[in-house]
């Protein structure tokens, strides 16, 4: 499978998500950064889980996903764009400081 071959694929999976009334947001490092923010405030029982609507702490799940950013943010240092270094690095903060509240 070539790259364009990949690129067609990804068209051809949001046409099919279009046509089922679902819109896919473009996917960036920014929207998989956010992707796992959201998992960890579903997590923190801060979001409610879009699978059951509830919400629920699990401060372990949690602490692993912030702990998952952390690793990003080191591995990347040095390659992401300005943007995308404040975002992770505001998006930490402001987790850090969540799971410290709902911890104690």
């Amino acid at each position: 499978m070539t790259e364009k071959d990949c690129f067609t694929m990804k068209d051809q999976q949001r046409q099919e998500a279009a046509s089922e009334g679902i819109c896919l947001p473009e996917v960036s490092f920014s929207t998989f950064v956010l992707s796992l923010n959201a998992s960890a405030l579903v997590h923190l029982g801060i979001l409610e889980d879009p699978g059951t609507g509830q919400k629920a702490k699990n401060l372990a799940l949690g602490k692993q996903t912030i702990d998952i950013l952390a690793l990003l943010e080191e591995k990347t240092r040095g390659n992401l764009t300005t943007e995308e270094d404040g975002l992770l690095k505001n998006l930490l903060y402001d987790l850090r400081l969540v799971y410290v509240r709902e911890k104690y």
